[in-house]
């Protein structure tokens, strides 16, 4: 069993060259803040479609450091240019919304289907020697059968992201497979932390709970709020990606990323309000919109990918949220 410990890792990336997709939001920016510090040559690239997440404030301070293209994973002939000298692709473009993928079946399936399948044919067409990693989601998994839930859980998720997700990762698995492009996908948990999309709260409640505490406002937290959720902060998902990159043992595996203690939502919320010392919490009706896709209580396990890679969150709950809460405390107004 190849492990990888310590910043073995990190030292792998010195003089990569690595492509970033999704690379202005969330997820992107912070791993193009960490891959520059490690000597990675990074090129972002992102469509910076309106309510995405793409934000070039997410990566300033860094502008002479990186090339940041402007284009969208669906065009073939951008992604054709995009794929050629990469040694590392981190696939994390993709549509998050769960409400908006089912008022809009069709955008979600565009982006995150068939533009998946079509990286991955520009990869076996002009690059079969790259590795990528696959940013999934345990929304894949549906309502849980068993808690925690591991990478052995039937998968029947409940909206059209959760299908196309599935479909996504599966694509990936497959090409390296049949053809060996070396892919591995992530099955990310609720992940937070600075440079998360906040104008809305249609990708993720926990930057919205967040942006309620730093306004002052009150967050209204649905049904009873004794649904239980993991989370991990941003810092330790990008270290499982560097790990994930870097490691020949992932190649054609699926690994879920977890935090250590559940939380119930309304005792998230209410840990907010005491950290930032403002705001307030409520329990409000579920929308009706939302209630139908409402998976209950989930929370993973990420035994796997700590005997694979020697990965685990290492951000306490209480840190992290003290951190983003500092974050967006600075810098709410380029968010909004």
């Amino acid at each position: 069993m190849t492990s990888i410990a310590d910043d073995v890792h990190e030292r792998w990336f010195t003089g990569k060259n690595v492509l970033v997709t999704g690379g202005l939001g969330f997820l992107g920016s912070n791993l193009a803040h960490k891959l520059v510090t490690l000597g990675a040559r990074v090129t972002l690239l992102d469509s910076l479609l309106q309510d995405y997440g793409g934000n070039r404030f997410n990566v300033a301070g860094l502008e002479d450091r990186l090339e940041v293209v402007v284009a969208d994973v669906r065009d073939r002939e951008a992604m054709d240019r995009a794929v050629l000298g990469r040694h590392v692709i981190f696939n994390l473009a993709g549509q998050v919304s769960h409400i908006d993928s089912m008022l809009d079946p069709m955008t979600d399936l565009d982006i995150n289907c068939r533009a998946q399948l079509s990286l991955l044919e520009s990869c076996r067409a002009h690059n079969r020697d790259v590795k990528i990693v696959f940013a999934g989601s345990r929304q894949q998994y549906g309502r849980p059968e068993y808690l925690p839930v591991d990478e052995r859980h039937p998968i029947h998720p409940v909206d059209v992201n959760g299908v196309n997700k599935v479909a996504g990762e599966q694509y990936h698995v497959l090409y390296s497979r049949v053809y060996g492009i070396r892919a591995v996908s992530l099955r990310l948990t609720n992940t937070y932390g600075p440079r998360q999309l906040v104008r809305h709260n249609r990708q993720g409640f926990i930057a919205w709970f967040v942006r309620k505490v730093v306004e002052g406002a009150t967050i209204d937290v649905f049904g009873d709020g004794s649904q239980l959720r993991d989370l991990n902060f941003v810092d330790d998902a990008i270290d499982a990606f560097l790990r994930a990159a870097a490691s020949e043992r992932a190649n054609g595996e699926i690994y879920n990323l977890a935090g250590d203690d559940p939380i119930a939502l309304k005792d998230l919320a209410a840990l907010l309000v005491e950290l930032a010392g403002a705001g307030a919490c409520r329990l409000v009706p579920w929308p009706p919109e939302k209630k139908r896709i409402d998976i209950g209580s989930i929370y993973g396990t990420y035994a796997k990918i700590h005997e694979h890679l020697s990965w685990r969150p290492r951000t306490p709950l209480r840190e992290g949220l003290a951190r983003t809460i500092a974050y967006y405390r600075e810098h709410l107004a380029r968010y909004l």
